[in-house]
């Protein structure tokens, strides 16, 4: 996996568990991430999903996120999605496009991917322009998309990134 210029990626590991699991628990991710009474359990099991890179995002020296990221294998529609969480604490310095920047040129350049999704939720207008700041481009919205922890249906925002669009 390639580093960006601010932050390391990492493969997750056992030993990041607690920290991802306490990071998740914020109410700014756990509001966009959800997840059941034990967030330790979820992030253990997202770790140990065998369709699904998770990595460490390192930022002086300690964990203050993961990025994530699932291909499409088949050859007529591959591609690559990304989704990623930040503590709240380092929101706001560039963090999120570097470790998106990162793993996107890891996706095309060492994994050939040509195309590239993420889907924020369509009222989260700080990853909106995150996202944008690598080169992501809205595609639609996608109505009632996923229900949010108070069990309400929210629209998503698709977006798309080809490779001649990173940023």
């Amino acid at each position: 996996m390639r580093n960006g210029s601010l932050v390391q990626l990492r493969p997750a590991t056992e030993g990041d568990v607690a920290p991802l699991a306490a990071i998740r628990s914020t109410p700014e991710v756990h509001g966009r991430w959800g997840g059941g009474d034990d967030l330790a359990a979820d992030v253990a099991e997202s770790l140990a999903d065998p369709d699904t890179r998770v990595f460490a995002i390192v930022f002086e020296g300690r964990v203050v996120g993961a990025v994530q990221y699932s291909e499409e294998a088949d050859p007529d529609y591959r591609h690559a999605g990304i989704d990623i969480f930040l503590d709240p604490r380092v929101h706001g310095r560039g963090l999120g496009a570097d470790a998106v920047r990162a793993v996107a040129r890891h996706l095309i350049d060492d994994l050939g991917h040509h195309r590239l999704v993420i889907d924020p939720a369509a009222d989260n207008e700080a990853a909106i322009r995150c996202y944008a700041k690598v080169g992501f481009r809205p595609v639609g919205v996608m109505r009632a998309y996923e229900r949010g922890p108070d069990g309400t249906w929210h629209d998503g925002l698709l977006m798309d990134l080809l490779a001649g669009d990173l940023t």
